[in-house]
C-alpha cells in the first residue's frame, strides 16, 4: 500500500472513493469547495438526514456530478481528536472494502496531525492476519491512499504521512507478531525479527544463548526458561541515531513467546491467549522499527529476554529459591509469577549501558486488568516526573497509560522467611506488588514500567494483537528527541531541565490488558551474532480475556 500527500484539487483526484468530512451537520472546508463543484449535490444529500452525526458514520455516494472520483463518502468526523481517529479508520474500512485507491480530505486540527493520524489509519484499517490460513483473503484492498492537501501544506503533510506510515508498520508489526501462534513465534523467532530490524536500518544487534545468559548470572531469568525445550534468547538490539556519548533510553520488553504457568498451572479456559504473553517484547521489537524507520535521532536500545514458561521435571518449583544477576535471592512462591523473574535480570543486564532512562514493558499482572480493564496502561516509575511525560505522551497518542501508586508499604508485602524476597505479595494489590518487585533492580537509573496485561490484545469477535503501546512509546521518544535538539540549540548556561511536552499530535488516544503475559515476520534460527547493516528504505505497507490471568 502506497501512501502520500499530494496538492490537487479534490473534485480533480481520481479514486475508488473520495472522502470527505462533516461535521455536526455541516460540510467541512474541502467538501464544501468540492460540492460547489457539484453544484450543491452534497448539501442536498446532507438534507436529506441520511447521514448520522456520530463520528464514523458515513453515506456513500456514487457517480456525483463534477467529481473524477468514482464514489464520494460523507463521514462525520465528531469532536475532538479520538472521534477523528474513529472517523479516519471508517473512511479507510469502507475504502478497503472497495479497493483500489482512496483520496482523503478529513479536516482535522492541523494538517501535520491531521496526514500522519490517517496515515496511522491505513494501516490499522487495513490490518489483516492470514498468515496461518490455507487460503488468503481476496478481498482487494487499497493499493494507495493519497492525503490532499494545500499547496502551502503540502510539504508538512508529506512529511507528516511518512511519520505516520513509520508509525502504521510498527504497530502493524507488533500485532503480526502477537497474533502469531507460539510454535511459530519462539525465542528465536523474535532474534531473527530483530536481526531483521537491525540489517534493514542499519543498527546493530547481539543475541545471548543460556550458556552466555548463565555465565552473566542470570539465574532468575534461567530458571523461568529450564523447563522449556525452546531455546532462551537475550536480545539486545541498538539504535543510535543520536550523538556519539549520549546516554540511551533503554527499552526491556517481556518476551514470554507462551506463559502455561508452570508448575502453578493456568486453568485451561483461554490458555491459547497466553501466546501474547510476549507483547511486551514484540511493542518494544516493533518499536525499534517505527524508530529506525523514521530515523529518529536519538540513541534508543532495546533489551528482549524471551523464553517459554513450561512444566517439566527440570521446572522450577514454588519454594525453590534462586538468585538474581543483582545477587539478590528470590523465593519463589508462584511459578506463574514469572515475568517479573525474566525482567529483573534484565533490568539488571541494562546497568551496564549508564541510560537515561529505562522503560519496561510487560503483559505482567491479571490484577493491572482488576484495576484499570482493557482500555488504559498501569504505569509505575521512580520519577513522577518520568511517569508524567509518558502519561503525557500515551495521551496524545491515544494510547492511555495510568500511574499508579508504589508505595512502601507494598514494598513490606513481598518480604520472605527464607530469601531476600519473594515473587509474590499475596492478594491484594497484585499489579502494584509485582512493580515494586521490579523497582528492587531498577534502583541504578530513572525507571518506568509499563504494565500493558490489559491492553495488549482484545477477546471476541475482534481478537487479536492491538500494537499497543507502541504509538506511547513512540511519542515519548519522539519528544525526548526533540528536547535533546532543542537543549542543544542553546548554550549549556541557559539549558533548564524540563519534563518533556508532547511535541507532535494534540489529544487522546487508548486502548489496555493482563498478568504476567504475552511480535512480525523474521527470518531463521540464530545463536548468539552481531550484525551491523547499512541502512536502507523503510517501506510503507502493512503486513494487524476471562482470561488465563498472570498473578
Amino acid at each position: 500500500m502506497e501512501i502520500i500527500a499530494k496538492a490537487v484539487s479534490a473534485e480533480k483526484q481520481k479514486a475508488a472513493v473520495l472522502a470527505l468530512s462533516v461535521q455536526n451537520g455541516k460540510l467541512g472546508a474541502t467538501a464544501a469547495a468540492v460540492d460547489k463543484a457539484a453544484g450543491g449535490h452534497l448539501a442536498a444529500i446532507l438534507k436529506l438526514g441520511d447521514l448520522d452525526a456520530k463520528a464514523g458514520s458515513s453515506v456513500l455516494l456514487h457517480k456525483v456530478p463534477g467529481v473524477t472520483a468514482e464514489r464520494v463518502l460523507l463521514v462525520s468526523v465528531g469532536e475532538g481528536n479520538k472521534d477523528f481517529r474513529d472517523a479516519a479508520r471508517a473512511a479507510v474500512k469502507t475504502a478497503v472494502s472497495i479497493g483500489g485507491e482512496l483520496a482523503i480530505a478529513l479536516d482535522g486540527s492541523d494538517m501535520a496531525w491531521t496526514a500522519e493520524e490517517i496515515a496511522i489509519a491505513a494501516f490499522d484499517a487495513s490490518y489483516k492476519f492470514d498468515t496461518t490460513k490455507s487460503k488468503k483473503s481476496e478481498k482487494p484492498g487499497l493499493k494507495k491512499v493519497t492525503v490532499l492537501t494545500s499547496k502551502a501544506d503540502e510539504a508538512t503533510a508529506m512529511s507528516a504521512v511518512a511519520a505516520g506510515a513509520a508509525l502504521g508498520e510498527a504497530i502493524s508489526l507488533a500485532k503480526d507478531l502477537g497474533n502469531l501462534p507460539p510454535n511459530f513465534c519462539t525465542p528465536t523467532h523474535l532474534a531473527n525479527t530483530a536481526k531483521t530490524i537491525a540489517k534493514q536500518f542499519g543498527m546493530k544487534v547481539e543475541v545471548l544463548d543460556r550458556p552466555e545468559i548463565e555465565k552473566l548470572g542470570m539465574l532468575s531469568f534461567v530458571s523461568v526458561a529450564k523447563g522449556s525445550v525452546e531455546p532462551m534468547k537475550l536480545i539486545v538490539l541498538k539504535h543510535e541515531g543520536g550523538a556519539k556519548g549520549d546516554k540511551p533510553v533503554v527499552l526491556v520488553g517481556k518476551g514470554i513467546t507462551f506463559d502455561s504457568g508452570g508448575i502453578s498451572l493456568k486453568p485451561g479456559a483461554n490458555m491459547d491467549e497466553m501466546k501474547y504473553d510476549m507483547m511486551g517484547a514484540g511493542s518494544v521489537l516493533a518499536t525499534m522499527h517505527g524508530i529506525g524507520a523514521a530515523k529518529l535521532p536519538l540513541n534508543v536500545y532495546a533489551v528482549v529476554a524471551t523464553c517459554e514458561n513450561m512444566p517439566a521435571g527440570n521446572a522450577s518449583k514454588p519454594g525453590d529459591v534462586v538468585t538474581t544477576m543483582k545477587g539478590l535471592t528470590v523465593e519463589i512462591l508462584n511459578t506463574d509469577a514469572e515475568g517479573r523473574l525474566v525482567l529483573c535480570d534484565a533490568l539488571t543486564y541494562t546497568e551496564r549501558f549508564d541510560p537515561a532512562v529505562v522503560i519496561d514493558v510487560a503483559t505482567l499482572t491479571g490484577a493491572c486488568v482488576v484495576a484499570l480493564g482493557n482500555h488504559t496502561s498501569g504505569l509505575y516509575a521512580n520519577k513522577d516526573a518520568l511517569a508524567r511525560e509518558l502519561q503525557a505522551a500515551g495521551d496524545v497518542a491515544g494510547d492511555r497509560a495510568w500511574q499508579m501508586p508504589m508505595g512502601e508499604e507494598y514494598h513490606e508485602q513481598l518480604k520472605s522467611n527464607f530469601a531476600d524476597l519473594a515473587n509474590i505479595g499475596g492478594p491484594g494489590g497484585g499489579s502494584v506488588t509485582a512493580a515494586c518487585f521490579l523497582s528492587r533492580f531498577a534502583e541504578k537509573y530513572d525507571w518506568a514500567h509499563l504494565d500493558i496485561a490489559g491492553t495488549a490484545w482484545k477477546q471476541g469477535a475482534a481478537k487479536g494483537a492491538t500494537g499497543r503501546p507502541v504509538p506511547l512509546l513512540t511519542e515519548f521518544l519522539r519528544n525526548r528527541a526533540a528536547l535533546r535538539a532543542t537543549a542543544k540549540a542553546v548554550p549549556a548556561k541557559s539549558v533548564v531541565k524540563a519534563e518533556a511536552k508532547p511535541a507532535t499530535k494534540p489529544a487522546a488516544k487508548s486502548v489496555a490488558k493482563t498478568a504476567e503475559k504475552p511480535a512480525a515476520k523474521s527470518t531463521k534460527t540464530a545463536a548468539k551474532s552481531t550484525v551491523k547493516a547499512a541502512t536502507s528504505k523503510p517501506a510503507a505497507k502493512t503486513t494487524a480475556k476471562p482470561v488465563a490471568k498472570k498473578k
